[in-house]
């Protein structure tokens, strides 16, 4: 009801893409057992605090540079 009686244009644009979004196929991505592992032991990684900041790996990667 508020979408028919609103002006703006933007807003009517983005319910548009919004919409078209919806009626897409979207093609589902299947990982391999070997992928899954990798994400499941990352994601582990994560949580035991196994990992770098942005910050640090670009200091990592300045001084790798360097030499």
């Amino acid at each position: 009801d508020k979408i028919q009686k609103t002006d703006n244009e933007n807003l009517l644009e983005e319910a548009y893409r919004l919409l078209e979004l919806e009626t897409q196929d979207i093609e589902v991505y299947k990982l391999t057992d070997e992928q899954r592992k990798a994400v499941n032991e990352a994601r582990q990684e994560i949580k035991d605090g196994q990992f770098l900041t942005d910050e640090q790996a670009n200091n990592e990667i300045d001084e790798w540079l360097r030499k």
